[in-house]
């Protein structure tokens, strides 16, 4: 088992300094080039994967260019047309449904408050941080997807179950400047190294401060189940 630092501090810091040196150009994945790409992407990356995201916008954001386009359109025949999107039909409403408000009650224009855009359909904290942090470069929180849940808590920063409350624990422990990093950090790790299901320790850079460490470990603190 890995030993972790004194304290949470300590460990976060010393993660950040090893993540940054082994991914140094990481960074969002989702492929977008304007302010309403960005929001569509991340509403139809909930529970799939970027790259299948990515492989559907590249037609999708030939067809659809402005919010009015959203909102024009059929649920059916947007729910067509990002078919293979995981529930897509479900999805598809989403699109319309933002579509429809931002040309009603924004002028267009995506909006830059967490408030307004958790108002709309298909969108919690964790995507409308999303679009605060790389449409606006407004940084309000962190963002916990699986992977940031599963490795917070691995490592011991958290021992919080929810994403909701993880983000508010780790807001507290993650130094500010690092809160948008932190997420593409600990994506870039979970999908190289530490993976849900067969994490490679044996070639992981925080082995040796990692408390669920599986060559001496018996508990994995992601789900608190034995190995």
């Amino acid at each position: 088992m890995g030993t972790p630092l004194d304290s949470r501090e300590a460990q976060v810091g010393e993660v950040l300094d090893r993540l940054y040196e082994e991914y140094p150009d990481t960074d969002i994945s989702l492929n977008f080039s304007t302010e309403l790409e960005l929001l569509v992407a991340v509403v139809l990356s909930a529970q799939c994967t970027d790259e299948r995201v990515n492989e559907v916008c590249e037609d999708l954001f030939e067809k659809y260019r402005t919010p009015e386009d959203y909102a024009e359109a059929s649920e059916e025949e947007l729910a067509d047309d990002i078919y293979g999107i995981t529930f897509h039909n479900n999805k598809a409403g989403y699109l319309k449904g933002i579509g429809e408000i931002l040309v009603e009650e924004h002028g267009g224009e995506v909006p830059d408050t967490m408030s307004e855009l958790t108002d709309l359909p298909g969108v919690g904290r964790k995507t409308a941080n999303v679009v605060l942090q790389h449409a606006h470069d407004v940084t309000e929180g962190i963002v916990v997807d699986t992977h940031v849940q599963r490795i917070s808590r691995r490592l011991g920063i958290t021992e919080e179950e929810r994403p909701g409350a993880i983000e508010t624990d780790l807001m507290g422990v993650v130094p500010e400047d690092d809160w948008r990093m932190f997420t593409h950090l600990l994506i870039s790790h979970g999908r190289a190294t530490c993976t849900a299901r067969n994490p490679d320790c044996d070639e992981c850079v925080l082995a040796d401060v990692c408390p669920s460490e599986r060559g001496s470990a018996a508990v994995d603190l992601a789900s608190g189940e034995a190995w």
